[in-house]
């Protein structure tokens, strides 16, 4: 039995509509003695709700009853879809509170969900993440994980290795049962190729992650090179200082965009050079450490100027070079080797070009495909740990160490969905050979 739980489950503030959600063993009598008898499952049904104790009215609404475990969570549940008034919200919480019911934790409906076998882990954050969604390329990604692309995925690796497991579990413990001869090196050779098929996974440049969180990217140039003016041409909106001082710039400054579907963080950064200036030297520590760290570098010269070595010697395969200032000068035909793109921040020649090539970096970067990406440290090293305990599975000297390298790689594999158990392996024994019938 667990407690019956509520939460808003709505937005919270001024409203036409509030939804609270209950979950719980005991839902459905909270519901019956809050609005009566329990409607037909999953048809809304218009109800007066009163207070118990008194009869007071509450309100008008609509009532929604889910029995377990054709639910969110697997147990019982109800809606109330309730007019948005703070008054209605609170006199029904305590009336909620005088039946029974407790205030759900932060999560609670999902790690019920998880526990009763409605989701796995990898759903439950591809639902975290679709609430916290920015934008389209986000919410596909999110949703691609909801619905259990992931899962499907590792729980068809873990399918795999669990057979591995059981083959050679059985080799060891039935030895006399007429087991067929080639069962160990058929375990060496599935441990190999799944294991190359993880490590192909894992080399995928973070880009599920890059999309998740955004991809960081730095202005980086001399001062004087027109960043700031570049960086507010390309937010639209003034966000940085500019001047013709040499300097103004000496700390980071932020702006957020959004290209190809994923959140960018454009940074503004101080100008590359030497100098005895304390506070300016701090601006170009951060500047470099900027650049070192940003997923996208965009290395800056003015046209007018010659390339300065301190931005020439950022310039590397991947940085997106940008001759500015073309209304003052003509841009070079290469810079560092590398043909740039000529922009007029001022004026606004180039920028289209720009914003395209930024565009394509971004997209590549955040891995903007159908298939669905880890998204999460924990993912990756989890699989990472898997990979390595199938290397030392495939190269152990004794079948029992083999045995145990593959248990540890599936329990590696379990912790990303949550499911992984003993029954699975004795599931595969006893139903592939038919061990003492």
């Amino acid at each position: 039995m667990t407690d019956t739980i509520f939460a808003l489950a709505s937005g919270a503030g001024r409203a036409a509509i509030a939804v609270l959600r209950l979950s719980g063993s005991g839902t459905g009598e909270v519901l019956r003695r809050l609005a009566g008898p329990l409607p037909p499952p999953r048809l809304a049904s218009l109800r007066r709700l009163r207070a118990p104790g008194d009869d007071e009215l509450l309100d008008e609404a609509l009532v929604l009853w889910f029995p377990g475990p054709r639910s969110y969570t697997g147990e019982a549940s109800a809606e109330l879809h309730l007019h948005g008034g703070r008054a209605v919200l609170e006199g029904v919480s305590n009336a909620l509170l005088a039946l029974g019911a407790r205030p759900a934790e932060p999560g609670e409906f999902t790690r019920r969900a998880f526990l009763n076998g409605r989701l796995d882990l990898t759903a439950a954050e591809g639902i975290a993440d679709l609430i916290d969604a920015e934008t389209a390329a986000q919410r596909r990604q999110a949703l691609r994980q909801a619905g259990g692309a992931l899962a499907e995925r590792y729980a068809g690796w873990a399918g795999r290795l669990t057979r591995l497991l059981a083959h050679q579990e059985a080799a060891i413990e039935f030895a006399e049962e007429g087991l067929p001869n080639s069962l160990e090196d058929e375990m060496r050779a599935g441990a190999m190729s799944l294991a190359a098929e993880i490590r192909a996974h894992l080399d995928d440049g973070g880009r599920g992650e890059r999309l998740r969180e955004g991809v960081w990217a730095a202005i980086i140039g001399a001062p004087n090179a027109g960043k700031s003016s570049l960086l507010n041409a390309l937010a639209g909106r003034d966000a940085a200082i500019v001047s013709s001082t040499a300097g103004t710039t000496r700390d980071v400054v932020e702006v957020r965009l959004e290209l190809a579907g994923v959140p960018v963080l454009l940074a503004d950064t101080a100008g590359l050079r030497e100098t005895v200036d304390d506070i300016e030297a701090e601006g170009v520590r951060r500047a470099r450490r900027q650049a070192e760290q940003a997923d996208l570098v965009l290395a800056v010269f003015a046209a007018d100027q010659t390339p300065d070595a301190e931005t020439l010697a950022m310039v590397a395969p991947g940085v997106v070079v940008v001759a500015n200032k073309t209304d003052l000068a003509a841009a070079p035909a290469g810079i560092g080797g590398v043909a740039p793109l000529a922009v007029s921040a001022r004026t606004g020649a180039g920028m289209d070009r720009l914003r395209a090539a930024l565009t394509e970096a971004v997209a590549a970067r955040a891995g903007l495909t159908a298939e669905a990406g880890l998204t999460r440290p924990r993912h990756r090293a989890a699989l990472d740990e898997a990979a390595g305990w199938l290397d030392e599975a495939a190269a152990a000297p004794l079948p029992e160490l083999a045995s145990e390298a593959l248990r540890a790689a599936l329990r590696a594999l379990g912790r990303l969905t949550g499911r992984v158990g003993v029954e699975d392996v004795l599931d595969v024994v006893f139903g592939d050979f038919c061990i003492g019938k």
